[in-house]
C-alpha cells in the first residue's frame, strides 16, 4: 500500500488550493457594491503601469465589465470549487478511495490544458506545474491499483 504520508501531502496541497480559492471568493464578495473599475485604475496607477499597455488595458477593460451579479456568480463558483477541493483534501487525508478517484479525475482534467500552455508558451513554471500534476495523477492511479490488489488479496 502506498505511503500514507505521501497521500497526506497531496491532501495538504489540495486543502491549500481550496483555502486559497475560498480567499478569492471572499475577495469577490468584498468588491460587491464597489466601483471595481475605479479600484482597477487605482491599482494600475499605484503599480506605475502604463494603462495603454496591452495587459493593463485588458485588465481595465475586464474590470469595467464587472457588476454585482457577476461578482456574486464568481464568488459562488469559487466557493463551490473550494468546497470540492476541501472535501477532496479531507477524504485524501483520511485515506478514502472516493477521494483518490476524485483526485485522479480532477487532476487529469487539467493535463490537456497544461500541455497546451506548455506548447504555446513554454516556461519553467508551466513545465513544473504539468510535472507536478502528472505525478499526482499517476500516484493516485497507483494508490487505487494498490488498494484494489489489497482488496483482492484479502478476499
Amino acid at each position: 500500500m502506498p505511503s500514507s504520508s505521501a497521500l497526506r501531502l497531496v491532501a495538504v496541497l489540495e486543502g491549500f488550493k481550496g483555502v486559497l480559492v475560498l480567499c478569492a471568493a471572499s475577495g469577490f464578495l468584498a468588491l460587491v457594491h464597489h466601483d471595481v473599475h475605479k479600484l482597477a485604475v487605482t491599482l494600475v496607477e499605484h503599480t506605475h503601469l502604463n494603462p495603454a499597455a496591452k495587459y493593463p488595458k485588458i485588465f481595465l477593460a475586464a474590470a469595467a465589465e464587472v457588476n454585482d451579479p457577476r461578482l456574486w456568480q464568481l464568488a459562488a463558483g469559487a466557493a463551490a470549487y473550494a468546497a470540492v477541493r476541501l472535501v477532496e483534501a479531507y477524504g485524501l487525508y483520511r485515506g478514502r478511495a472516493w477521494a483518490e478517484v476524485l483526485a485522479a479525475l480532477s487532476g487529469a482534467i487539467y493535463i490537456p490544458f497544461e500541455l497546451t500552455e506548455l506548447l504555446h508558451r513554454p516556461t519553467v513554471l508551466a513545465a513544473l506545474l504539468l510535472a507536478l500534476n502528472v505525478a499526482i495523477v499517476a500516484f493516485m492511479i497507483y494508490t487505487l491499483n494498490a488498494r484494489r490488489k489489497a482488496v483482492r488479496a484479502a478476499a
